[in-house]
């Protein structure tokens, strides 16, 4: 590219690029692209609502995309992620429902749950491949995270339990009932850095339908068939549960704060609560007690509703929520600023169910969407290390 002659991009409303000529003038590459995203961000903040989504496939085998990715949209100028020459990438895709990724950062490798497949499944950063397998059976498993000594800990449908596997292969059962009952179906864990405490949801999907675990006899009379959802705490030290809330009527994802002193928890009670809308809740984390319970974001936008399933903080305190069941311009993930302002979305031609950061920078989005695997590069690094 010659210094006396730049040829700059400039973002129309419907995706498309024009180019103009600026004379006399030096850029760097890194401005260049600083300023074509920003041009962009202007753009489509203000023609966002006007343009569906476009068609596109999606894989190695698709047309490439023109940057900067138009299913990347800025909703809001404080959503400055949007990176002008990353596209969103299809990694691997065949499976019935796809759940659960964690980023394991020794090994360079993502982990996820296929749920009805009843196997965990392992993607390569070193040459992209993806072993099937990871664990199979895996009890169903859905959520999954890695603890702050390396050890895998997953949430499984199957067995109505939470457990660890251990550094020797040997499986450790944390957590399969509370107060004399088993638990429904325990969903999605994250683990705390202070205490190495873990907490973890109950909806209970998995004794709802045989397909995600197994129908519980009780699932006939009841939307919470063996106690009532909730959000539960492991202590580390003594392993005893205790119930941290439960005014969430079907808890899901959760997530800390970039501090550790909040809690964010999606709510996807509508799936069978029908009254109830979807929400994510936050809490404010008082030692081993939750309080001050409040609506964080609902998610309606422009006159769909949908739901967030699995949720992730970024470094600068912004929720990253997967979106579903919405139709089309409205799944895959919805960003929310602190305040819970929407400023941004990465549109998927899937329902998302999850996602985490990750890569050797915790720089990369993975999504598991339905029955494929998504990612794609931001400009934020993920708040945890899972």
């Amino acid at each position: 590219m010659r210094q006396t002659q730049l040829e700059q991009c400039n973002a129309t409303a419907d995706g498309h690029a024009t180019r103009s000529n600026i004379s006399g003038t030096a850029m760097s590459r890194r401005g260049f692209l600083a300023a074509a995203t920003a041009t962009t961000a202007t753009v489509l903040a203000s023609t966002v609502a006007a343009r569906p989504a476009i068609a596109r496939n999606f894989g190695p085998q698709a047309e490439p995309i023109r940057y900067p990715d138009p299913d990347i949209v800025v909703l809001d100028k404080r959503f400055k992620y949007k990176l002008g020459n990353a596209a969103i990438m299809r990694l691997h895709t065949g499976m019935q429902w796809a759940e659960g990724p964690a980023w394991n950062a020794v090994g360079r490798y993502l982990i996820w749950s296929d749920i009805p497949n009843n196997e965990q499944l392992r993607w390569s950063e070193e040459d992209g491949h993806v072993g099937r397998g990871f664990r199979s059976p895996s009890g169903n498993s859905n959520g999954n995270t890695f603890d702050f000594q390396g050890r895998q800990v997953a949430c499984e449908h199957g067995e109505r339990r939470v457990v660890r596997y251990e550094h020797n292969g040997q499986v450790t059962v944390l957590a399969d009932s509370f107060d004399n009952k088993g638990l429904n179906a325990p969903n999605d864990i994250v683990v705390h850095p202070n205490d190495g405490s873990i907490w973890f949801t109950d909806p209970g999907y998995g004794a709802l339908m045989e397909y995600e675990g197994h129908r519980h006899p009780s699932s006939a009379d009841s939307v919470s068939p063996i106690q009532k959802e909730a959000i539960y705490r492991i202590d580390a030290q003594t392993g005893a549960i205790t119930k941290v809330a439960d005014q969430p009527f079907k808890p899901n994802g959760l997530c800390f704060s970039p501090d550790y002193r909040k809690l964010y928890v999606a709510d996807t009670g509508n799936s069978h609560y029908p009254s109830e809308k979807n929400q994510i809740w936050v809490f404010d984390i008082d030692g081993a007690k939750l309080t001050n319970p409040r609506t964080f974001a609902t998610m309606e936008f422009e006159g769909k509703s949908g739901s967030a399933d699995g949720i992730r903080c970024d470094e600068d305190g912004n929720i990253w929520a997967s979106a579903g069941w919405g139709g089309e311009g409205y799944d895959g993930v919805h960003i929310f600023a602190p305040d819970g302002v929407r400023i941004g979305q990465i549109r998927l031609p899937e329902i998302c169910s999850n996602l985490c950061f990750g890569g050797a920078k915790r720089n990369r989005l993975f999504m598991t969407a339905s029955q494929s695997l998504y990612a794609v590069y931001v400009e934020t690094r993920g708040a945890h290390i899972t």
